[in-house]
């Protein structure tokens, strides 16, 4: 059996999100517009969190980090990707693609995992609002956030290291935009049933935890907040979580649609495209979602903004 060393193949060539000609340079455009909005609107909010010791608050600590994880997430992806839209072939070389595998595999775990900090900071401000200050102290926040970049490391070393062991022979063609687990396993000349068992057990780790998190988490929330007596209290309650809400639903939600649903009823290349929603769109939503349906961060950017121009 072969080894990742021995590999024939020196570098790939990724096929990209469409073979037509003429939807190349739209489809150029659009996703350099997505990518200038994702780079603005996620180090727009790093900076004002940064700069404005108002947001040094737990929620803002792990959406600054957030903002962070999808700035480096996108930008591991979207910049190679709109090569392709501009150039005959978009050839990746073998180490490069082993890199964006696992940069792409630690930044889209460690995602899931502040989510699922990011769910636990709403029950405690929810269900235990005198505890709060205690209980999402400093020191706990650090210790999530780091936590979440542990298991993202954690994460990506098994799919990257089994990688690693897989020979490519003769074809090189990647049947997607970047360098994902599940296109790479189809071009693989030996057994690949060490990567599927990894990707089953890591995979389950990874989400499932998370997922069960955020699920524990607001069932708990939705317990108290339906405890509370006065209508304005609950719609309170509830405007504070919806904007994790509906981030933690699009992160989730696209990510089940692309991993979860049978092979026979999803080809590779529809799941190329429908994974352009969780690795693309969704870290261009995050800041907006957060900014536009956030008073305080639109109460900072507007006295930011108006000490810059007055």
């Amino acid at each position: 059996m072969g080894t990742g060393n021995d590999t024939s193949v020196p570098e790939f060539i990724l096929v990209g999100l469409t073979d037509q000609p003429e939807l190349q340079v739209p489809l150029f455009f659009l996703f350099l517009g997505i990518y200038v909005v994702t780079v603005v609107g996620n180090l727009g909010l790093i900076i004002l969190i940064g700069l404005n010791s108002h947001l040094h608050t737990p929620m803002y600590y792990f959406l600054f980090n957030l903002s962070f994880v999808d700035l480096c997430y996108s930008s591991s992806i979207i910049p190679k990707m709109l090569v392709n839209f501009v150039s005959e072939k978009n050839i990746i070389s073998y180490s490069g693609c082993i890199a964006q595998l696992f940069f792409f595999c630690f930044f889209v775990v460690s995602e899931s995992f502040l989510l699922s900090a990011m769910a636990y900071d709403r029950y405690v401000a929810i269900c235990k609002p005198l505890l709060y200050n205690i209980t999402m102290s400093y020191q706990v926040c650090s210790l999530l956030a780091f936590s979440a970049y542990v298991m993202g490391f954690s994460g990506a070393m098994p799919h990257t290291g089994s990688m690693l062991r897989l020979s490519f022979c003769s074809n090189n063609i990647i049947n997607h935009y970047m360098c994902d687990i599940l296109p790479l396993l189809e071009l693989s000349c030996t057994s690949t049933y060490v990567n599927e068992l990894v990707v089953f057990i890591v995979v389950g780790i990874d989400i499932g935890i998370p997922a069960v998190t955020i699920f524990i988490s607001y069932a708990l929330i939705l317990s108290s907040i339906l405890h509370i007596n006065s209508t304005e209290g609950r719609s309170k309650a509830f405007s504070t979580c919806s904007s994790h809400i509906i981030a933690v639903s699009l992160f989730f939600g696209s990510g089940a649609f692309m991993y979860l649903k049978p092979s026979s009823l999803l080809s590779m290349s529809q799941g190329k495209v429908s994974s352009v929603f969780y690795t693309i769109v969704v870290p261009m939503l995050n800041p907006l979602i957060y900014s536009l349906r956030n008073k305080d961060v639109k109460l900072t950017m507007r006295k930011f903004l108006s000490r810059r121009i007055f």
